[in-house]
């Protein structure tokens, strides 16, 4: 299957939609500190906690610390930077199993750097019209998420 990650998440509700989506899409979740509240908070628990036991939720101290669980995992695993600033769009990579989808906080995105440290491929973008806000960080998750899940003939869905 493929991972999702957060990079600061700030925003609870968003956090437990995705541990949601996760659960029922097969992909792993990594969170990456700071988180911007407490995972035992009412909201997370109303919004996707009830799936916890389902969805595979991995806790991580920083980026650096992310990049080297997968680098021990499995060093040909392939990171998509998926933020409004770039202009490759999610459906233009072939995803396969392995593949990690690295999204930013809700109120900043990615840093630049986080960007810039990955090849033109794999920065990923949403399309949207001229002038939009930013989409809701869980839908983004979900649209992409999805996407990649497709391409993979929807490995384990019934």
């Amino acid at each position: 299957m493929f991972d999702i990650a957060l990079y600061e998440p700030e925003i609870a509700p968003n956090t437990g939609n995705i541990i949601r989506l996760c659960a029922n899409c097969g992909a792993n979740l990594h969170l990456i500190e700071p988180l911007g509240f407490d995972l035992e908070e009412k909201k997370v628990r109303r919004a996707g906690l009830d799936y916890h036991d389902l969805a595979r939720v991995t806790r991580h101290k920083n980026l650096q610390a992310f990049l080297d669980f997968l680098d021990a995992r499995d060093s040909d695993y392939r990171l998509f930077a998926c933020t409004t600033k770039t202009t490759g769009h999610h459906v233009d990579p072939s995803y396969r199993q392995g593949d990690v989808l690295l999204f930013g906080p809700e109120t900043r995105g990615l840093p630049a750097e986080v960007i810039e440290s990955l090849p033109m491929e794999q920065r990923i973008r949403i399309p949207m019209m001229p002038d939009a806000r930013s989409l809701n960080l869980s839908n983004a998750v979900a649209i992409i998420a999805f996407e990649a899940w497709r391409q993979m003939g929807f490995e384990g869905a019934v």
